[in-house]
């Protein structure tokens, strides 16, 4: 099963909802360990990773970038295929996220981001996979 997994792992924990996405996330983690979920990552997830202020939070995410089975190239198909996506109201990182994941194929993309959620629960662009929240995908899967 392949995912590519964007996620805010080190988000302030004291609120309930994100608690449990983070422990979610960690299920996914724990299963990517265990070889029953592969992880995909990109070279737009990896730029984001390195636009992050904080040390600590570039470092965490760094670690888990390495998990990654591919890292999927933004190469032109993927930049047309953002470039369309942008045009109907997604953000640049997410349209790249999601053109990316596409691209290769991914069995989902899941984001704690609720734009992206929203948008493409909406179908905005007709998503070639399905958005999901890394709780709902978890308790889906019997992680």
């Amino acid at each position: 099963m392949d995912v590519c997994c964007l996620s805010r792992l080190t988000d302030d924990q004291s609120q309930a909802r994100i608690r449990e996405e983070a422990e979610a996330v960690e299920q996914i983690l724990a299963g990517v360990r265990r070889g029953v979920v592969e992880l995909l990552s990109s070279q737009a997830v990896e730029d984001e990773v390195r636009r992050n202020p904080s040390f600590k939070r570039r470092n965490e995410a760094q670690t888990t970038l390495a998990l990654a089975v591919m890292t999927i190239e933004i190469d032109e198909a993927v930049v047309l295929r953002a470039h369309t996506l942008v045009a109907l109201g997604y953000s640049p990182f997410d349209a790249l996220h999601l053109a990316a994941a596409e691209t290769a194929g991914a069995d989902v993309l899941l984001t704690t981001d609720d734009r992206l959620l929203k948008r493409s629960g909406r179908n905005l662009g007709n998503p070639r996979i399905p958005v999901r929240n890394p709780l709902s995908w978890v308790k889906d899967q019997g992680l």
